[in-house]
């Protein structure tokens, strides 16, 4: 079956243009189910065999979550192989996802961000970097992984606009703040290199996604913010303050990236302050 997942995973880099994590995620899960059959052909696959598949992720406790994107994967192989007439039947099709519960993402308070925005110091080169880091996450709601892709020439400082590399290798063009931008300028400016990466670490060469994250919790236990911050939850606190500051849905997935509607829905939650505020705005008797 080894055979058959090498031309699934060339299917998903060649024609569907999925990124090398999106990839190497369908190749892990994929590796597991195959181990779990042993040596036999696609077409001995039945719905029996991956009943037994699925029993054995729940008796090893996995959240829903990472089960559904397991059966997501054999899903999605066993499509292929159908389509590309490697089997006659798909044996998933019948396949039941556990039920999810939905996740509402955390964020931070206007306040909170300019907290932690604010808390590198200037001084040194390693405090500027920091600070445009953050002002460009905050000010952009781009991944982390774009934002280590970014490079000086996809920085446009009168335009204020940055070209990204998004998920499936789709380019975007994404708005940015002043202040992120003049942030960006102003590290720019006082580091010592030439390097086409916009964000450098102390060895002169690209940061990783792992790094940021990093920096951020080291300027996270500066400030003693109630919560653990994420690079993405910057990202989630960007999309919510647009929302609840008016923006359409629309407008916020096309900033985010989403292909879908239904990704960028998950914002729609309304805080505590937007609800009494409403309230205080519509009812007679407020």
């Amino acid at each position: 079956m080894n055979r058959y997942l090498e031309k699934f995973l060339s299917y998903l880099e060649i024609e569907k243009n999925y990124s090398s994590h999106t990839i190497l995620n369908y190749q892990l899960d994929l590796q597991e189910f195959i181990s779990h059959c042993g040596e036999i052909h696609p077409q001995q696959v039945d719905y029996l065999l991956l009943r037994k598949f699925l029993a054995l992720l729940r008796e090893r406790q996995l959240k829903p979550r990472s089960i559904a994107r397991k059966l997501s994967s054999i899903r999605t192989f066993f499509k292929f192989l159908q389509r590309e007439g490697h089997i006659k039947n798909n044996p998933a099709v019948l396949l039941m996802t556990p039920k999810l519960d939905r996740v509402l993402p955390k964020f931070l308070a206007e306040s909170e961000v300019v907290q932690l925005i604010e808390a590198p110091l200037l001084e040194k080169v390693a405090g500027r970097r920091d600070r445009a880091i953050l002002e460009t996450l905050y000010s952009s709601g781009i991944r982390v992984s774009e934002l280590v892709g970014l490079n000086v020439d996809q920085v446009d400082f009168i335009g204020n606009m940055i070209k990204v590399m998004g998920k499936g290798k789709r380019e975007r063009l994404v708005p940015i703040g002043d202040k992120a931008a003049d942030a960006i300028k102003e590290y720019l400016d006082h580091r010592n290199s030439k390097n086409q990466a916009v964000f450098l670490n102390q060895r002169g060469t690209r940061l990783t996604t792992r790094s940021v994250s990093n920096i951020i919790n080291k300027h996270i236990l500066q400030t003693s913010l109630r919560m653990k911050v994420s690079p993405h939850v910057l990202r989630h606190s960007f999309a919510t303050h647009l929302l609840n500051r008016g923006a359409d849905l629309r407008s916020v997935q096309e900033l985010l990236g989403h292909l879908n509607l239904s990704t960028t829905q998950i914002y729609t939650h309304v805080t505590t302050e937007r609800l009494k505020k409403v309230y205080d705005q519509a009812h007679p008797r407020a």
